[in-house]
């Protein structure tokens, strides 16, 4: 099975540069969507996994943080913090609608051993031509590649399967419920108003007219596409174009990976300085009281234990940015005047 390659973004989206690709009308009604849970784990490993979007909260700007903690040494080499490479055979290619996990690490664990070498050389040698810059292979990664592509291709199933348990299992619940509402409001635009207004709706940087889709990125390039399977994320700051690095585009069409919005999804952003200020978690939980909410209800909304919500808005609390109030049996939280003007001041710095 062939994998594709990220070839968007390795930084902030601009410079004017422009991916596109043709898709007849044939095509754009084929065009399908998927939710990838693998896609959503390796999209962690990319450099927006370093500062990950404040909207999502405070699960993904830990999941990173897990990495090294969790001992997992091919994936902490391979993690990028730069404009490199991720090999691909680590997001396998979505063969439905809505692979599960499991699914998706058995074809890691067996993608083709000389794929896996292949691609460990692009990561390790970088790709100039598109600006990605190589790695210097660690011991881990160089004694795990003198084993050989099969052993490589199974240790980073067993890492990727752990780092899921870890970061992402407790969570993936209310993660895939958003995606999948997500992927609903999307099939609602294809009924409504047809299938060509569908990528003029998902995001700013992507438009589609004349049988072109044109997707915003630091790179430029014309590819003709047989259809496009389209993976909303919750992890990724832009939208991404993926291609097989291997080889011509054939039986596999182009991945599209673009980042749920918040308006979309009840998310809010974060304003970075606030982060920076307070931590990312307590930045999220504050921002997010723009109304009153429980701990139960922050909890579902940002991934986390109740507990957790619990000790950090103590902390806003005693620090006079929130305050609790009864309602009935329920207590809710609520920004106090002088955490409202520390988020305003923070969103609309002068």
């Amino acid at each position: 099975m062939r994998r594709f390659e990220d070839v968007r973004i390795r930084g902030a989206s601009g410079g004017g540069a422009m991916m596109q690709l043709t898709v007849n009308a044939a095509g754009l009604a084929r065009s399908r969507f998927a939710v990838s849970p693998l896609q959503q784990v390796t999209g962690t490993l990319m450099p927006w996994g370093l500062s990950p979007r404040g909207d999502f909260g405070p699960w993904l700007a830990q999941a990173r943080r897990s990495l090294r903690r969790a001992g997992l040494p091919l994936l902490s080499t391979l993690a990028l913090e730069g404009a490199g490479y991720l090999p691909d055979f680590l997001s396998p290619y979505p063969t439905c609608p809505a692979p599960t996990i499991e699914d998706e690490l058995e074809l890691v664990a067996a993608t083709d051993p000389e794929r896996v070498m292949r691609e460990l050389e692009f990561a390790r040698r970088g790709r100039p031509a598109y600006g990605l810059q190589g790695i210097e292979p660690s011991e881990t990664l160089r004694r795990a590649m003198s084993r050989g592509g099969r052993h490589v291709a199974r240790q980073a199933a067993t890492e990727l399967r752990r780092y899921w348990q870890l970061a992402f299992a407790p969570q993936w619940k209310t993660a895939k419920s958003l995606l999948d509402a997500e992927v609903d409001r999307r099939a609602s635009t294809i009924v409504r108003y047809g299938a060509g207004d569908l990528f003029n709706s998902i995001h700013s940087g992507i438009t589609w007219n004349d049988d072109t889709l044109r997707i915003e990125s630091r790179f430029t390039g014309c590819l003709q596409a047989p259809l496009v399977v389209l993976i909303p994320s919750l992890v990724a700051q832009f939208p991404a174009v993926a291609v097989d690095p291997l080889g011509p585009i054939g039986d596999w069409p182009p991945l599209m990976v673009y980042p749920v919005s918040p308006q979309s999804s009840g998310g809010h952003t974060t304003p970075p300085e606030l982060a920076r200020l307070v931590g990312s978690t307590r930045a999220g939980l504050l921002t997010a009281l723009d109304r009153p909410a429980t701990t139960a209800e922050l909890a579902t909304r940002y991934f986390l234990s109740p507990a957790t919500v619990s000790y950090h808005l103590g902390i806003l609390r005693r620090s006079g940015l929130v305050s609790p109030t009864r309602d009935g049996r329920y207590v809710l939280y609520r920004r106090t005047a002088q955490g409202a003007r520390l988020v305003t001041d923070e969103q609309n710095p002068r």
